[in-house]
């Protein structure tokens, strides 16, 4: 579980990477991806799943520490 807005959105890029890589190198689909490998180490649900994959969290991830370093 995340505690603040920095962790969760890490975690939301570690997801998002690991898809990424499981989809386009090993030609895996999105249900086979989350049942084989995010939900055993994240344990999260299919639809926050899917959620998770439509965050532009890198994106916010890099505002919150610009912002955090002034």
């Amino acid at each position: 579980m995340a505690y603040n807005k920095i962790n969760y959105l890490t975690k939301i890029v570690e997801v998002q990477e690991l898809t990424l890589r499981l989809y386009h190198k090993e030609g895996l689909s999105y249900k086979e991806i989350f049942w084989k490998h995010i939900h055993p180490e994240y344990h999260i649900s299919y639809r926050t799943f899917h959620t998770y994959l439509g965050t532009p969290a890198k994106k916010e991830l890099k505002n919150l520490q610009t912002n955090e370093k002034e």
